[in-house]
């Protein structure tokens, strides 16, 4: 094969004071990164969040994977790049966004490249595996800094959550005075009851059984979780538990969301083959990162709407078996897809690989390919990709 470039200087003759300082910059950044890990789960052991311990411990594990694939193709590129096969066999490339006429010169411009006497070329050429392994250390740094974030947003708006429980528990100390505890426990139940069941039943869609999935479709564009369903779902919590209306019930919530990020954060299995699969079918003209950037935001629609049908579903049982409201929550699997709330963990974990992988995607690709792609010819295309992906 011929060399396309003029190779550049070997190690040893390069001036050590070059080598030198490309080492201390490269370990003195390794070990900066691996301290701040290691303050993060001393201070995460001291304040007992095990959780989030736990989720680090995981976030660790992805950076070790994705360290240990970036150390093995380092070692293989030059094997795997003199592997060759026959020229009809690669009829499709690995160029995810790119105009007709840019993708013809470029392919013909490897195809010489690589093209052996035989009428064989390289199975993965040495500059593909190279920048392979840049696509998964951008991929890598994208999704770690998605955990994080999501991470960090989560427990932001849980936060925001703790006024209503000061008022929660303000209201039960003054309920209970001048009043027998079981009669200022009844009132304000059924104070707080009535309360949710006016705001989630007041609509003429709400025991509609097709309109109402559009109610909560629109509801969950302008609202999330407010004030009136924050009490009732606490006071349900309490009231099936035995607990007293003191009871710290935001505490409880900080726990369960530390303990699903456990589930969150990393990538499974699944995720890889899928990963994978994307990349398989990403021949030229598919299109298929065009399409596959509108799948979170479909989903994250379809989970919002779900939970809000899950609320009005709640309020409208209590308003059938008892109209004053008082009544306990029914809170039961059985309201969530296929009785398993755990797969919208699952579905939070793929929409966030998913919008990682987007965003790797045309980072890598502004990054790596030199011609005019439609990453750049086409703002719109790439503002829609941003937004939804």
């Amino acid at each position: 094969m011929e060399e396309g470039t003029e190779e550049g200087r070997s190690l040893a003759e390069t001036p050590t004071y070059s080598v030198a300082s490309v080492v201390t910059v490269m370990v003195a950044f390794g070990f900066f990164f691996h301290a701040c890990l290691k303050w993060t789960a001393k201070w995460l052991d001291r304040t007992k969040r095990k959780s989030l311990l736990a989720a680090l411990e995981k976030i660790k594990e992805e950076l070790m994977l994705f360290g240990l694939l970036s150390l093995l193709m380092g070692h293989w590129i030059e094997f795997i790049a003199k592997v060759c096969i026959k020229s009809s066999a690669l009829s499709s490339r690995f160029y995810p966004c790119a105009r007709q006429d840019d993708y013809k010169s470029s392919t013909e411009h490897l195809t010489l490249y690589y093209l052996n006497s035989s009428g064989h070329e390289s199975f993965a050429s040495y500059e593909s595996l190279e920048q392979l392994r840049r696509f998964l250390f951008v991929l890598a740094v994208i999704h770690v800094s998605y955990s994080f974030a999501t991470i960090a947003l989560a427990m932001i708006q849980i936060y925001s959550w703790t006024t209503w429980e000061n008022q929660a528990k303000t209201m039960a100390i003054q309920g209970s005075e001048g009043c027998p505890p079981r009669e200022a426990s009844g009132n304000i139940r059924i104070m707080r009851v009535s309360t949710f069941i006016f705001h989630h039943t007041s609509h003429p869609w709400s025991q509609h059984r097709v309109l109402v999935w559009l109610l909560c479709f629109s509801r969950q564009l302008w609202s999330s979780i407010n004030r009136p369903d924050y009490m009732a779902l606490r006071l349900g919590f309490i009231n099936m538990h035995e607990l007293p209306l003191s009871y710290d019930f935001h505490n409880y919530m900080l726990r369960s969301m530390e303990e699903e990020f456990r589930d969150i954060v990393g990538i499974s299995i699944p995720l890889w083959i899928y990963a994978i699969l994307c990349i398989f079918l990403d021949f030229h003209g598919s299109n298929i990162y065009f399409w596959m950037s509108f799948l979170p935001s479909l989903l994250i629609l379809l989970i919002g709407t779900k939970l809000h049908r899950i609320i009005i579903k709640l309020a409208v049982e209590i308003m059938d078996s008892c109209p004053t409201g008082d009544q306990q929550f029914k809170l039961r699997d059985e309201l969530f897809w296929f009785g398993k709330p755990r797969l919208l963990l699952w579905l939070i974990q793929f929409i966030s690989f998913q919008n990682a992988f987007e965003m790797a995607t045309v980072i890598w690709s502004l990054w790596e390919i030199r011609d005019t792609t439609c990453f750049m010819d086409n703002r719109i295309l790439l503002v829609i990709r941003l937004v939804f992906g």
